[in-house]
């Protein structure tokens, strides 16, 4: 029998089945009674699910529903703010489009970690006053369409990876609106995050800069010719980024000499080779995989099997099952405390959430009478979880708090 390298199972972790199988398997632990800090009532779920129902219809009335991705958090003052500056931006072809939504997604992305309960920003142009992660979407499109992120004054709309190496913490503060009174969390982590962002595309010409000088948005021309037939799986997106863009995580697991990013020890998790205990969530990469389709289908490249992506183990979608009672904390006094992102509660926390995002998507289809293709995951959700996610902790709390607090290092969540 052949013992997989470290190498290798380092690499089986770098994909959707595996943050898929991982958080089952703490879910049917949880099912089983076998979780130290969370029961799980998988009977409440239908009506659940019946609260995600309203909360798309009101969003969606017709259930026309988009993707989640970021492209939904570039309004303010019923603007779409992306498709004013793509009309008016001059792109020389399809590609150089492609390549430059990459650019702004990928860096919003990677900015749009938890901003806090106190940061706001203020859009001179539409007058609107905006929070987290509306906020921070708003706010990185505004940095982005100035020129901010560019090696080229007369080309702003654009991400150079040389650029990047250099960002400092004050950039992003002087673009976000930071001051002692609108604290921004986890500012030096963004900058820390996007410096690496340039120096792992720099160093990558053959992904990063095939048709341009390195810069993200090199990704698009990656994909592409990676389709085949004029298609491309959309776990394939994640896995390119996961693969090119892992070294950009804070070090906290490698296997294998392989940085593992947002993949985290829990012990229900039981496997006889080096993996033996690690479950991978992969967040914030998701949410960028997520952001990533619709600039190919506007190219002409058709994405498939969307499902194969799982939902995202984030506070909106985490916080719904714990306010809805699908999950109770076995020592209520929990929700008093601050937790860090690799605490078995919140690993526990985040997994439940992956397995009951599946499980509701399942029973709203079924309550809708449409399949996956109809209402993938990903507009579950968008019309959807994280939205009931909000309205739910709005209806709990003043100011809409999450009901669990975790400390961000603006690399997570």
């Amino acid at each position: 029998m052949l013992i997989p390298s470290e190498h290798a199972s380092a690499m089986s972790l770098l994909s959707p089945l595996a943050v898929r199988e991982r958080t089952r398997d703490i879910y049917k632990a949880g099912l089983r009674g076998e979780l130290e800090h969370f029961a799980v009532f998988p009977g409440r779920l239908a009506e659940t699910a019946d609260y995600v129902i309203d909360t798309m219809r009101r969003n969606y009335p017709t259930l026309e529903i988009p993707f989640h991705a970021r492209w939904r958090h570039f309004h303010a003052g019923g603007r779409d703010l992306w498709a004013e500056l793509d009309a008016r931006a001059g792109w020389t072809g399809p590609l150089a489009r492609g390549r430059a939504a990459y650019d702004l997604a990928i860096v919003s992305v990677l900015l749009d970690a938890g901003a806090g309960a106190s940061w706001r920003y203020e859009d001179a142009a539409t007058g609107e006053v905006l929070f987290r992660s509306e906020g921070l979407g708003v706010a990185s499109l505004r940095m982005f369409e100035s020129g901010a992120f560019s090696a080229d004054p007369q080309l702003p709309c654009r991400v150079d990876s040389a650029r990047l190496a250099s960002l400092t913490a004050d950039d992003i503060a002087a673009a976000f609106q930071v001051s002692q009174d609108n604290p921004l969390l986890g500012l030096d982590g963004r900058a820390a995050l996007l410096r690496r962002l340039g120096e792992v595309t720099l160093a990558n010409p053959g992904v990063f800069a095939a048709k341009d000088s390195a810069r993200p948005g090199g990704l698009f021309d990656y994909l592409c010719a990676h389709g085949s037939g004029g298609h491309l799986p959309a776990a394939s997106i994640l896995q390119a980024l996961l693969v090119h863009l892992g070294p950009i995580w804070p070090s906290r697991i490698t296997l294998g000499d392989l940085p593992l990013g947002d993949c985290w020890r829990h012990p229900a998790v039981k496997r006889d080779d080096a993996t033996d205990g690690l479950t991978p969530f992969h967040k914030l990469s998701q949410w960028m995989a997520y952001s990533l389709i619709e600039p190919l289908q506007w190219a002409g490249l058709e994405v498939r099997d969307i499902d194969g992506l799982t939902g995202l183990p984030e506070y909106r979608n985490g916080g719904l099952f714990l306010d809805a009672d699908v999950l109770e904390l076995r020592r209520p006094f929990d929700a008093d405390a601050p937790h860090e992102p690799g605490s078995p509660l919140v690993v526990e926390w985040r997994a439940l959430t992956v397995a009951l995002l599946d499980e509701t998507a399942i029973l709203i289809r079924e309550k809708l009478g449409l399949d996956a293709v109809k209402l993938p995951l990903a507009k579950v959700l968008e019309g959807g979880t994280w939205s009931a996610g909000r309205r739910i902790a709005r209806e709990k709390r003043e100011g809409g708090a999450p009901p669990l607090s975790i400390v961000s290092d603006g690399t997570v969540f």
